[in-house]
């Protein structure tokens, strides 16, 4: 990827990478279904890993991770994985956008 500018926003970015769930329904029903999985597909499988490792640091530290502890108690664990996958694609949007560096701690997700 050469420039982040081309895309409006994160959101435009992770849809790029092929995070966002695939959308279907009729009668004004959405059914939000698996990832799309169009797009960049080397980027897609790095920030997955980047997610399961996220994941499982958050289970050990409960205390620095709440969002994340949150939605695992709540929702399957791939599911979860998807979608700290997509928040690190918006995060890494907003600083490659931003040419600034990443100001946030160890770990804060929230």
């Amino acid at each position: 990827m050469a420039d982040a500018k081309v895309f409006e926003s994160g959101r435009h970015f992770a849809a790029w990478v092929g995070l966002p769930p695939r959308q279907s329904g009729t009668g004004g029903k959405v059914h939000l279904g698996n990832i799309s999985k169009k797009g960049e597909a080397y980027l897609r499988r790095l920030l997955v890993l980047d997610a399961t490792a996220l994941i499982s640091y958050a289970r050990n530290r409960p205390e620095i991770a709440i969002w994340i502890n949150g939605l695992l108690a709540r929702r399957p664990p791939r599911v979860v994985i998807v979608a700290v996958a997509n928040k690190l694609a918006r995060i890494a949007w907003a600083v490659m956008a931003g040419g600034k560096g990443y100001k946030g701690g160890a770990v804060t997700v929230s």
